[in-house]
Parts: structure tokens; sequence; C-alpha cells
């Protein structure tokens, strides 16, 4: 088995609707664990206002402290002025690097500030990651839905000064809607939702007429219904100079998760001792498809010859 210590963990910003009492004691869990890098904020649905942003600004600092590497994520959808007003002011800070999430977020820290790319902006060949870079690019996350061939090719010429991440564990964030999902689901409006989105702290399942496990509604965001693992394909991901893999984080579990992805990094635990582990914190299943190349929710055996 080969592994590559350097390669890094990252905890993506929490893409639902949390307390802000569960918000502070998840992060104030995050901060004992082996992840190096922490991104933090509301990235799906402006309405969600369980902290300010003092609050966030906090949590940094006290991620910070801790030895973490904080990283303020923007909204994927900016939707009304006043959310455009608070992206001008969070690419403002000049404490904590930015995650764009959105071609706003780009425009408004090109020339100004080294920041990272989401997995929502589409970055699909090494020429698009050249002219972000030119703009302060720092390091850019693969959009969930390419293929472990994708990477190899955007790796062979990726910039010198760009690092990539990948999205390794969680429901993949796969489109985003003017239309609040979760309120329709209840037979609200939009603007009067009632925050039903606290009643899903991991998303509303939205299954087939044959009861088969297919969406997860998280407000205005759909995901996946079963949770992307690449555990098993850690060693296709080193082999690829892969810098971070990222874990989205889910409300129960995340440290275990964590700390399991934590080992294998560290020759501790084989990928495929990892995936064994790992099962019991998915209820829908996995899946890998699209980094194998095949349909998204299928769940494809990991080979043993690296992509490269």
């Amino acid at each position: 088995m080969s592994s590559q210590p350097e390669t890094r963990l990252s905890l993506g910003p929490v893409l639902y609707y949390w307390g802000r009492e569960q918000l502070l004691a998840f992060y104030a869990q995050i901060a004992e664990t082996p992840v190096d890098i922490v991104y933090l904020g509301e990235t799906v649905c402006a309405k969600r206002r369980a902290l300010r942003n003092e609050d966030w600004l906090a949590l940094a600092r006290m991620l910070s402290d801790a030895g973490k590497e904080v990283v303020l994520s923007s909204m994927t959808l900016i939707e009304a002025g006043s959310e455009l007003g608070a992206l001008k002011r969070l690419c403002d800070n000049t404490a904590f690097s930015i995650e764009a999430n959105d071609m706003a977020a780009v425009r408004l820290l090109s020339g100004k500030t080294r920041f990272v790319t989401g997995p929502a902006i589409n970055i699909y060949n090494h020429r698009t990651l050249k002219v972000l870079a030119e703009r302060g690019l720092k390091r850019w996350v693969m959009s969930v839905e390419l293929s472990r061939t994708t990477l190899a090719d955007i790796q062979q010429q990726r910039p010198d000064n760009v690092e990539t991440e990948v999205f390794a564990y969680g429901r993949l964030p796969l489109a985003y809607s003017a239309r609040c999902f979760t309120a329709r689901a209840h037979n609200l409006p939009k603007d009067d939702c009632q925050f039903r989105c606290l009643d899903y702290p991991d998303g509303l399942l939205l299954s087939t007429r044959e009861d088969e496990a297919f969406l997860t509604l998280n407000g205005v965001q759909t995901q996946s219904a079963r949770t992307c693992n690449l555990a098993e394909d850690i060693d296709q991901l080193t082999g690829l100079d892969v810098d971070v893999l990222r874990i989205s984080p889910q409300s129960r579990h995340t440290e275990s998760i964590i700390r399991i992805f934590h080992q294998c990094l560290n020759s501790e635990l084989s990928p495929q001792d990892a995936r064994t582990a790992l099962q019991a914190f998915a209820p829908k299943g996995y899946c890998n498809g699209y980094w194998h190349g095949t349909a998204g929710m299928e769940c494809n055996e990991a080979e043993e010859a690296l992509c490269l």
C-alpha cells in the first residue's frame, strides 16, 4: 500500500441548517481532531443565520489557535443585493483565506489576495486553472462530477503554485436552484419556509416510487442520497498528487470519519479496512461512480493500478 503523509485532510463547510448550539459544539469537537483545514460559513441559503459573522470569526480564531488552516466560504448562489453586499464584506476580510463558490467572489478576490475555489466553480481543464492562478488561485476543489481520468489530465499541466483538493467523503452537492425544495415538500412558499431545514440535520431523503433512495433535498441544494466515499481509492488519489482530501460534515460521526481517513493516509489502516470501518456511517450506502467515470450513484470497487 502506498500513501503520502503530506496529503492533508480538510473539513468542508456545514451544508445543512444546524442550530447555534449544535454548530458551536461541533466545531469545539473538530478542534480536537487531526483535520488540517477547516472551511467555515454558510454556503447554501442566506436565511440560515444561526451564527452571525462575529460568531464565525470567533470560531475561525479558535480553530486557528488549535493549529488548523481556516478558510471562510462564500455563498454558492447569490440571489439578492443584500447577499452581494455580504459577499463583498466577506471578501474584504484580511485575516483568513476565502473559498469562492461563485464567480462573483472570484472577481472580487482577483488580484487582491490568494483564494480557493469550491466544487461549484466549473474547472474542467488546466487552461482554466492557469487563468485563475494568474488571478490569485491557490487551491481548487475538483467538481464532484469529474473522473480520475479527467483529473489525471489536469494534474499533468497544473500550475506549480496551485494545490488540488478532492471531495472524498459526504453526500455529493449536485445542483442549486432558486426554488427551495424543502419548503416545497411541506407546501410552503420559499419566503415563508418556517426554517423547515432545521428538521433535517442531514437533509430530506427523496425516494423513487420503487422506494429506492434517489436524492437528498437540502433547501435550494440537491445532493446525492448515497454518501460519496473515496477511502478505498486513496492510493489513486495520492498517486495523482492530490494535496487535500475533503470530508463533508454530517450531523453524527464526523470526528470518527476524520480519524479513519487520517489513519489511512498515515498507513495505519489499509484503504479496504478504512472502507469497512466507514460502513456504519452511511445509512443509504456509498457511491464513487463519478470518480470511476460511471454513473455517480454507482459503487465501484477500486482497481489496484494507480490512475496515472
